[in-house]
């Protein structure tokens, strides 16, 4: 009677060792602290400090784990060109949906928000002398400085998407699809549908009436002027990739830039500034094709066309002298073989 209840507690035991979730191991009571401080933040962003950084690198090589560390200063907030508080959400955006796509892996990666006014030792310790910066540090780091992998301007210039890559493509580890927080919220979503309800009826009645915008000939106009800006001006590159107008200069945190040179990245307002040239060449084109022809002065029909193309060659090789600056391809003229 007495053996058998001992074989049984043991299965049962074996069962509950089975079934119980993972939790990381390690000879070091540091993971598990990283594992609760993790835990406990709503992103899974940790606050690093100068004491829990020398604790994680007083850790033997390899460390179970990859850092990933966002370089933080309040007192930076209020500049937007330098665009902290936005790069910094996107960061905690990264870290919550590696979390929730990665449950059996999150403790593989630790993503820490270091502040400069608590943590300047560290920021030295880095070498980190300019912001925004973001660091992984890999598991066989010993030296932070030369060891650690500093993420570039266009790593993080698509926010959140960008940062992934970046991670995937150091760590190998899949960080999955970015989890956004809805635009509006359903209240703001119900509301709208009540205003859009109520309206109706009135646009209805103004609609057969022929007293709405969209009997204004010149609405319809600007329209067409718009969409063909956002067409030719990469506005949709812009949203889809969620592109910055600029980027604060690495050499000179006080300078802008608002032309990246390099095929792999466009920011916002070099799309915005080609678009524009784009623009007057097509409006030029409009206004010689269905207003010019109108003018029954000669003179005045041949001073504003000569001055019209002229404008438009001006914008035309603005347009290609850009582009071959920025990607190195030029673009040649040929005659043709008869005329040769």
């Amino acid at each position: 009677m007495a053996l058998f209840p001992r074989p049984l507690a043991a299965v049962i035991l074996l069962l509950f060792l089975h079934l119980t979730p993972a939790t990381p191991l390690s000879s070091d009571p540091i993971v598990s602290e990283l594992s609760a401080l993790q835990s406990q933040s709503p992103t899974g962003v940790i606050h690093l400090t100068d004491a829990l950084l020398r604790r994680i690198l007083s850790l033997p090589s390899p460390r179970p784990f990859h850092s990933l560390v966002f370089f933080d200063a309040q007192q930076l907030h209020s500049k937007p060109e330098l665009s902290l508080p936005t790069l910094k959400s996107e960061f905690s955006l990264v870290s919550s949906s590696f979390q929730s796509n990665n449950p059996n892996k999150q403790f593989q990666l630790f993503f820490f928000v270091l502040e400069f006014q608590e943590s300047q030792a560290s920021f030295a310790l880095f070498g980190v002398n300019s912001l925004p910066h973001i660091r992984l540090i890999p598991p066989t780091a010993s030296d932070v400085k030369t060891d650690s992998i500093q993420m570039d301007a266009s790593d993080y210039a698509r926010l959140a998407e960008s940062m992934a890559e970046f991670i995937e493509s150091r760590t190998k580890l899949s960080v999955g699809p970015i989890s956004r927080p809805p635009i509006i919220s359903k209240k703001q979503i119900l509301f709208i549908v009540a205003v859009v309800l109520i309206w109706t009826p009135f646009f209805i009645k103004k609609l057969f009436s022929g007293k709405t915008f969209l009997h204004d000939k010149n609405i319809w106009m600007a329209g067409a002027i718009f969409v063909y800006f956002f067409s030719v001006s990469g506005a949709m590159f812009n949203i889809i990739r969620k592109m910055p107008m600029f980027i604060a200069d690495r050499q000179d945190p006080g300078k802008l830039v608002f032309f990246y040179q390099g095929s792999g990245m466009q920011l916002g307002a070099e799309g915005f500034a080609i678009g524009f040239l784009y623009t007057i060449v097509g409006l030029l084109l409009a206004f010689l094709t269905h207003v010019l022809v109108k003018a029954r002065n000669r003179n005045v029909q041949r001073a504003l066309m000569v001055f019209a193309l002229f404008l438009s060659f001006w914008a035309v090789k603005k347009v290609i002298f850009l582009d071959n600056w920025k990607t190195g391809y030029g673009i040649h003229g040929y005659w043709p073989s008869s005329w040769q």
